[in-house]
């Protein structure tokens, strides 16, 4: 297909041209502030689809409202008239369409000259009515609040909040490309009025309290539940903003005779992962737990683990190397130690089912 993307240089443009380069297959034309009326004119000649994401939202005066958003639309209406085909196109609108301000209007506007279109030559028209739009390459001080929030956290910067218990909604940006990329499918959704999911609804006190919580996170060491839903969104928005040089950060390491240790990172529910080291001969370890449980992989090296069960002394050995990738996992009631038994130093991952805590450790010194 030939596909032609308005607004290319912008937030949306950006991360929808990328996900249709991994699409393969596509003739790509994108359109920015700075193409010709010809080159314009050039790309929707046999144009398959047109995702019109161009527009003005931070102008300097009111009247730029109509001129990038109404005027630019009605003159890719009137070119896309002029080719004689039906070419599908999808429009970036906004929530602010039901409001009463210049933007919104401006947006109305636009999505009227679309309509127009679709009727005047049976073209499938799909508007989208987008609240704010959050996720990587964004602009602080532009794009979002979520853009501004996670560029000041990330690095030390205030920000400032006038209303936090004020209401947001939001869409992420990756499932706004999704939503995109389904018009290409053969079940395409039905022209008209579209909706992306899932819309995320917050404060703006909260948003910036999870985003700070994500700075915090690197000295606790403990995650936040980046794992899914608006958190994982977030995250993945924070880290987009990070500075070059904060891609890398030292967590603590304690040492002694035996080797050393490292906590590398920390759940709220889920435990914690760490590694150690030890060297030949050297033997860690030599408790039991009540409740605690752990994996261990040996990722280089060789080890013996000893186990024996605290009430009837059964024992149990097992040795494991770096060599094959297999987990030894500790279990309540059975003390447990691991020895370097190769020639060179041992290293092993390990991970705990919760975060150790120093006034109730379930840890107890029994020799196996």
């Amino acid at each position: 297909m030939k596909i032609v993307v308005t607004g290319a240089n912008g937030f949306v443009g950006r991360n929808l041209l990328v996900h249709l380069e991994e699409m393969g297959g596509h003739e790509l034309v994108r359109v920015g502030r700075d193409t010709s009326d010809e080159a314009l004119d050039a790309g929707l000649r046999d144009a398959d689809f047109v995702f019109h994401l161009a527009g003005v939202n931070r102008p300097k005066s009111p009247d730029e409202f109509v001129s990038g958003n109404v005027d630019f639309t009605q003159t890719l209406v009137e070119k896309l008239v002029a080719t004689g085909r039906k070419v599908p196109v999808a429009y970036t609108s906004s929530t602010q369409a039901t409001a009463e301000n210049p933007y919104g209007q401006s947006k109305v506007g636009a999505e009227l000259a679309l309509q127009a279109y679709a009727q005047r030559t049976g073209a499938a028209v799909y508007l989208y009515r987008l609240p704010n739009i959050f996720g990587k390459w964004s602009r602080p001080n532009y794009n979002s609040a979520v853009a501004t929030f996670c560029h000041n956290i990330a690095r030390g910067l205030p920000i400032e909040i006038h209303a936090p218990d004020a209401k947001v909604r939001m869409v992420y940006v990756d499932d706004v490309c999704a939503a995109f990329l389904a018009l290409l499918a053969d079940n395409a959704p039905a022209p008209g009025f579209v909706d992306v999911s899932p819309v995320y609804e917050t404060t703006v006190g909260e948003l910036a309290d999870q985003i700070r919580a994500f700075r915090q996170s690197r000295d606790s060491l403990v995650s936040e539940r980046v794992g899914t839903g608006l958190v994982r969104a977030l995250y993945s928005t924070y880290v987009s903003f990070l500075p070059d040089d904060d891609f890398a950060y030292d967590v603590p390491m304690y040492g002694d005779a035996r080797g050393v240790f490292v906590e590398m990172l920390k759940t709220p529910d889920a435990g914690q992962f760490s590694y150690f080291t030890a060297h030949p001969g050297v033997t860690r370890g030599g408790h039991y737990h009540h409740s605690k449980t752990e994996k261990f992989l040996v990722i280089k090296g060789r080890a013996r683990f000893g186990f024996r069960h605290i009430v009837s002394g059964q024992r149990l050995e097992i040795e494991v190397s770096g060599e094959k990738a297999q987990i030894v996992e500790t279990v309540p009631g059975w003390a447990h130690d691991i020895t370097n038994i190769g020639e060179d130093e041992m290293v092993v991952m390990l991970w705990a089912n919760e975060i150790f805590d120093r006034s109730r450790p379930d840890t107890v010194a029994h020799k196996v």
